[in-house]
């Protein structure tokens, strides 16, 4: 799997690859910006890892213009370290932030841990659960709640399809906060608004959104999706 690597520090680069190419990765750098744009364009690669401090234009720059164009995982990099930062990594669309200085072995577990949810995701194609009650067409991106199509919202969708993919894992606000970075979450800037889509995402999926079978309250922890995946259609 190709990964680029982009930051001006030619020690991490070099570091970086040197564990990486061990790992089985092929691995591609680029020292700025613009040169990084141009390479996703041309490579096609599996996730980038990117610094936010970069000579020419910045690395929320370059996040924002390459969400634009692509849902390749994104992996940052960092010497910014407070919270507000990160999650503002998070909501312009990467899929993990890293702290310098940092370990090379966990930039590798990083990377792996985040390509291993994306393979995981791309098998799976429809996702059938209680006997068909609720059916998600992950291809077609439409929901059916006993037969009859369901609209949602971008936010909605994601946080049904996160959530759906790992059954009984339990999320945190943050988690979930997480994963729908790139559906103009950051606008509304706190993790309790995550509660305001659920409540509604309940409305269109639950028969009794007071005693949920699908989406279920973690008391003090979070959510997590309670319904039963149907044997047939379990992920490879």
């Amino acid at each position: 799997m190709k990964i680029l690597l982009v930051d001006d520090e030619r020690r991490i680069i070099e570091v970086l690859e040197a564990y990486l190419v061990r790992e089985g990765y092929e691995i591609h750098s680029a020292d700025n910006g613009i040169d990084a744009l141009k390479k996703v364009k041309t490579l096609n690669p599996d996730l980038i890892i990117l610094d936010l401090m970069l000579p020419d234009i910045s690395g929320e720059e370059v996040c924002r213009l390459v969400r634009k164009e692509s849902d390749v995982p994104i992996l940052m990099l960092t010497a910014k370290s407070a919270e507000d930062d990160r999650i503002n990594g998070i909501v312009m669309g990467a899929d993990d932030y890293l702290t310098k200085p940092f370990s090379p072995r966990e930039v590798v577990v990083r990377v792996q841990a985040i390509l291993r949810r994306v393979k995981k995701t791309e098998k799976v194609e429809r996702l059938e659960f209680n006997r068909k009650k609720l059916v998600i067409d992950l291809i077609k991106k439409e929901v059916t709640v006993n037969g009859d199509y369901i609209t949602l919202t971008p936010i909605e969708y994601k946080l049904l399809t996160n959530m759906a993919v790992n059954p009984g894992r339990v999320y945190s606000r943050m988690d979930l906060l997480e994963k729908i970075q790139d559906e103009g979450m950051y606008y509304e800037g706190y993790e309790r608004s995550v509660d305001t889509h659920i409540k509604n995402l309940r409305k269109k999926i639950e028969m009794d959104s007071r005693q949920p079978d699908f989406i279920v309250t973690v008391f003090g922890m979070g959510y997590k999706f309670g319904g039963v995946l149907d044997a047939a259609n379990a992920p490879v």
